[in-house]
């Protein structure tokens, strides 16, 4: 997506937790660089939903919302426009009376404006919130579109969707009891990272690569996600959660759906999902007999002491090792790792082709972050009078090719693409559930032991951490 590309219609973004972390970092700046590049309808307002009495102004003051500009300034008369689009109300989000003036709000601003708008709701609050919310958002009649028009009305969610397989089944049957699927927009942020997206076009453009995409070229896949901080403050979510729900059942699995997918017979939503569902059912449950060889678990030194809890069993690094029982997969590793407080910040998907008589094998590195982009690692031959081979690197970075501006940061995607009603980028429930098939033995297991809980110090590799489950 082009920054000059959308063409989009006028919508109302309602925000619940607007003065909460994700907000502050994200959705707030992502919406400032929307307006100042001019891709939101101009229209558009934002209301944000606060237990405290806020005002849009003492909001904004405390948000950088510059944070992505080359030099954090930002643009006065964005910013100004951004303050006129921006309301607070303040909302007991457990009291269904307040539901009926937030209608009485969207009403209002609508017919204002003489405009039907497109209802976007934002749930940037705990996940364990979601349910009572969306069930009073029913009953109070949130969930159509505005009673004047043709517009549509969409719920956005941040994950983790549930705590584990039941409670997802849970928390989708009970979201379908007022929203319906096509009004539902999961969201995965790194879905919308340039990197994961091209990697379709990579794949099904190139046919040199898809030729090679199979158990006959390649030896093992691994994607992998480390972070040199901590958890910064978060311990009131992360506690509850661990690495395992936070990065692997979410982040993680999504991205090796489109590595592994069949080709669909076109690149739309329908059917990117549809092989997106079809490749997440082939891959298989970690086996609880050989958690030894196919689980990896560790919490950084000090971790007990950010929350306050010395018994604390949460684990800040994790890995899984699994298979994928299908004729293009069968016999090819698939390694998912992530953790905090590791010795790097990267996010990247390692492709190993198989090699032939003790050479060196080639490598595909798809870069999420940082310093986006695609590496093939070949061997050539040293210039001189033997045959002496050597490494080399064939390296494609964004950054390098269309600079620091030359696509939109991945909040600015996910916001734009619920705006125009478009799902490729977002979860559907179905794959929601297979990911969390596939992780639930093994927090069924962790739910019933703790012996395998490493401590490792701050600074360790997580290849360190993850080297028995590449054996």
């Amino acid at each position: 997506m082009s920054k000059q590309s959308p063409q989009l219609e006028p919508a109302i973004i309602v925000i619940f937790g607007i003065t909460g972390d994700l907000s502050k970092r994200y959705l707030l700046p992502a919406l400032y660089h929307l307006i100042k590049d001019g891709l939101l309808h101009e229209q558009t307002e934002i209301v944000g939903i606060s237990r405290r009495d806020v005002t849009a102004e003492q909001l904004l003051e405390q948000v950088e919302l510059c944070v992505n500009e080359t030099d954090k300034v930002c643009d006065p008369e964005a910013l100004r426009r951004m303050r006129v689009r921006t309301r607070m109300i303040q909302m007991d989000v457990g009291k269904q009376s307040d539901y009926a003036d937030l209608l009485k709000t969207l009403n209002g601003i609508e017919a204002d404006t003489g405009l039907c708008m497109n209802r976007l709701y934002y749930l940037s609050i705990p996940p364990q919130v979601y349910g009572p919310i969306v069930t009073l958002m029913g009953q109070e009649g949130l969930n159509t579109s505005c009673p004047h028009g043709t517009a549509m009305t969409r719920l956005l969610i941040e994950k983790p969707f549930g705590y584990d397989l039941p409670s997802a089944r849970q928390l989708i049957a009970d979201t379908a009891q007022v929203f319906g699927e096509e009004q539902i927009f999961r969201i995965d942020h790194y879905l919308a990272k340039e990197t994961v997206q091209n990697i379709l076009a990579f794949r099904f453009q190139n046919p040199i690569f898809e030729a090679l995409w199979s158990h006959d070229h390649i030896a093992s896949i691994e994607i992998s996600a480390s972070e040199k901080i901590g958890i910064e403050g978060r311990a009131q979510f992360y506690e509850p959660v661990g690495a395992l729900r936070d990065f692997i059942q979410s982040h993680l699995l999504q991205i090796l759906a489109i590595v592994i997918m069949d080709q669909p017979q076109t690149l739309d939503s329908t059917q990117i999902h549809a092989s997106k569902q079809v490749a997440l059912e082939q891959v298989t449950a970690v086996p609880t007999d050989q958690l030894d060889k196919t689980v990896a678990r560790g919490q950084y030194q000090g971790y007990r002491q950010e929350v306050d809890n010395d018994s604390s069993m949460t684990e800040t690094f994790a890995g899984i090792k699994v298979a994928i029982r299908n004729d293009r997969w069968e016999g090819v590793p698939v390694i998912l790792w992530t953790g905090k407080g590791l010795s790097e910040k990267a996010t990247e998907i390692c492709v190993t082709f198989k090699s032939k008589d003790g050479v060196p094998a080639n490598r595909l590195r798809f870069r999420i972050q940082p310093n986006e982009g695609i590496e093939l690692e070949l061997l050539t031959k040293k210039p001189g009078f033997e045959t002496e081979l050597q490494p080399v690197s064939m390296d494609f970075s964004y950054q390098a090719n269309f600079g620091d501006h030359g696509h939109p940061d991945a909040y600015e995607r996910v916001l734009v693409d619920a705006v125009r009603g478009d799902h490729t980028l977002f979860s559907t429930g179905p794959e929601v559930l297979e990911a969390w098939r596939i992780v639930q033995p093994v927090l069924a297991a962790w739910s019933e032991h703790s012996d395998d809980l490493a401590s490792y110090p701050l600074g360790t590799p997580g290849t360190q951490l993850a080297s028995h489950l590449q054996e």
